[in-house]
């Protein structure tokens, strides 16, 4: 009798937020180990108070990586220059960009109006290249006139929502590529999972359009002194064997199809890659390579067909 091969996992990493970390340098570092680590995608918040502008970083690191993907906290502003500003990023980086954005409090209306009229701008230009004109005119927002950055090599950027009320919920089926929940314990990480599936079918989406995403702090611990904890809140802490056990668990079990880490001490991320990353690869669980060059070819996410 075979055993069915792991279900391939998918890995990012969160830069920490504003005043966390000090210099371009400190991002650039972090984004090598990912890259070095295949990771799918790195995520740098939106610029907090006094912080950097996420966008304007992530430009920066697309001329010192190749193939990781780059997602830049943005919030639901005008979609004209939103989706200027991510277009210009997923040509910058060839076809490696993606927005991440919690819908404000009420907003989810105005924020479900934003996501379409920035997907009518980029479908604005046909894939041959030839610009047409865009007339929106909705609850929120007047967009008419001719978009001036040609299509995305990924057709749309990424899309990556966060949030879990039910709005939020309703949202990310309707229109999020990866949807980015909260580190809880294994069996309602479960219900979570499903019930995120489950909503895609009302929309016209399969199952694997959406993928679910949970946001997890690690700390590498080979004392023995505390085993991997996957309840609540708290960190996945353990030696490199019981990270890789836990994080294989979740994918195979059907409570998230890959994860966001969050390290929890300074070069924290280098261990992750250096230790856990060759035993996720050793049990079939993560890639060895990367097979694509965008970010929508390692999450294994078709390019958005084009609605001129």
């Amino acid at each position: 009798m075979t055993t069915a091969p792991p279900r391939p996992m998918h890995l990012a990493a969160h830069a920490p937020g504003a005043g966390e970390r000090a210099g371009f340098a400190s991002y650039e570092q972090l984004a090598r180990t990912a890259e070095r680590g295949l990771f799918d995608f790195l995520l740098v918040a939106e610029g907090e108070s006094g912080g950097p502008d996420a966008l304007t970083v992530l430009a920066a690191l697309a001329a010192g990586t190749e193939r990781l993907g780059l997602a830049a906290g943005a919030a639901f502003g005008e979609p004209c220059e939103l989706a200027r500003r991510l277009a210009t990023l997923d040509h910058l980086s060839a076809g490696r960009a993606a927005w991440h954005a919690h819908p404000p409090a009420g907003g989810h209306p105005r924020a479900a109006e934003c996501v379409a009229a920035a997907r009518a701008l980029w479908d604005s230009w046909t894939p041959d290249g030839t610009p047409r004109p865009v007339t929106h005119r909705g609850q929120y927002f007047a967009v008419e006139g001719e978009f001036t950055v040609e299509r995305c090599p990924q057709g749309h950027p990424v899309t990556v929502l966060a949030g879990d009320s039910p709005e939020d919920r309703e949202l990310a089926a309707s229109a999020a590529d990866i949807v980015l929940v909260p580190h809880t314990t294994p069996g309602a990480a479960r219900t979570r999972y499903a019930e995120a599936k489950g909503r895609l079918a009302a929309h016209g989406r399969a199952h694997d359009e959406l993928k679910v995403m949970l946001r997890v702090g690690f700390v590498l611990d080979d004392t023995g002194a505390h085993p991997a904890r996957p309840a609540g809140q708290e960190p996945f802490t353990g030696s490199p064997a019981d990270i890789a056990a836990l994080l294989t668990a979740y994918v195979a079990e059907g409570a998230a199809d890959g994860f966001v880490l969050v390290p929890y001490a300074p070069g924290g991320l280098d261990g992750f890659v250096d230790r856990v990353v060759p035993l996720l690869q050793d049990r079939g669980a993560f890639r060895r390579t990367y097979t694509g060059s965008t970010l929508r070819s390692h999450l294994g996410i078709a390019a958005p067909v084009w609605k001129g």
